[in-house]
């Protein structure tokens, strides 16, 4: 990321600054609810493609900040439903916000933070970047119904779960991609190129989370590991193992799935079967043929410290712990 801060750091603490002013109600609550989330850490990953790409288009306007704050409310509200939904109880490291003010409030702030961020890209002034995060929106919306239902389908394909992951997980990070392309009055196909790149990275940005949930500690990871087991997630890693594994293996996984509460003794088991037939390095090589999807991607774009920032960036997905 150090390339990335060098270039943007002092347009990402601006991004933070507009976040903040954003975040107005005469419902003390929001913005208390709000400043909590946007506090407890996290790399910015998405602002910062949207700043970035901006840049590789040669922007130079004012309104990349902007956007790149309303692309952070948009994750917010998703960071603050995904965690009722999941009910999760530690989010980066600290306790997530349904934990703290109950999943109501986490909900209803969540809902504001998405039509605030309606009337935020209006104020850009341009209908194809409201017509780019607002479709975002709606897949966000559909990937979390498909995770849904999903859930404990030991059958899940790899094919129908990448699905889940373009909608739930890589389809904002296109969309701040496209956005900062848009800014920049790139042409249709470069659009398209920046869009492909921060879909690749997405998916493959999801993948190492999937792999983080079965290898590195509550530390490191910012929320409990084996969650993801725990609510019935069926994950890359995983759907190898079901693929590989035996009838009776298969059988043990079943039952911890479907359990309501999975001891240590549980995820220990199943961990285990991860790693014997492999399923954490077939999903990090996963990972790895995405971002060398996204190297592609930008193979026509000139050579600049731009262009190297977002290669460092991508390179950060594989390796990152948290």
């Amino acid at each position: 990321m150090q390339s990335a801060l060098n270039i943007i750091g002092d347009d990402l603490k601006r991004v933070e600054e507009q976040f903040r002013k954003d975040l107005e109600s005469d419902v003390p609550l929001i913005r208390k609810v709000g400043e909590y989330v946007l506090s407890s850490g996290g790399k910015r990953v998405r602002p910062a493609l949207l700043l970035l790409a901006a840049r590789l288009c040669d922007y130079r306007g004012d309104k990349a900040v902007p956007l790149a704050s309303v692309v952070e409310f948009i994750h917010t509200a998703t960071l603050l439903h995904d965690d009722v939904v999941d009910s999760a109880t530690l989010r980066r490291g600290i306790a997530s916000a349904n934990t703290l003010w109950g999943n109501e409030a986490s909900v209803l702030v969540g809902d504001f933070l998405f039509s605030k961020s309606f009337s935020l890209m209006v104020a850009v002034g341009s209908l194809d970047i409201l017509r780019v995060l607002s479709a975002a929106t709606t897949i966000i919306a559909e990937g979390e119904v498909m995770q849904l239902l999903c859930t404990g389908e030991l059958d899940l394909t790899e094919e129908c779960y990448i699905g889940v992951v373009r909608s739930k997980t890589a389809i904002l990070m296109s969309a701040a991609c496209e956005a900062g392309a848009i800014l920049g009055n790139a042409s249709p196909e470069k659009q398209n190129l920046l869009a492909n790149f921060g879909m690749d990275l997405g998916i493959a940005f999801q993948l190492m989370d999937d792999t983080l949930d079965y290898i590195a500690t509550e530390e490191d990871f910012g929320k409990s590991i084996g969650h993801d087991l725990e609510e019935g997630k069926i994950t890359l890693p995983l759907i190898h193992t079901l693929r590989q594994c035996s009838e009776e293996e298969r059988t043990i996984i079943a039952a911890v799935i479907e359990k309501d509460e999975m001891s240590l003794e549980d995820f220990r088991d199943v961990s285990g079967l991860v790693k014997r037939y492999g399923g954490i390095d077939y999903t990090v090589d996963a990972a790895r043929r995405y971002i060398a999807g996204c190297t592609a991607h930008l193979a026509d774009f000139s050579q600049c410290q731009i262009k190297d920032a977002l290669l460092e960036l991508s390179d950060y997905v594989i390796t990152r712990n948290k």
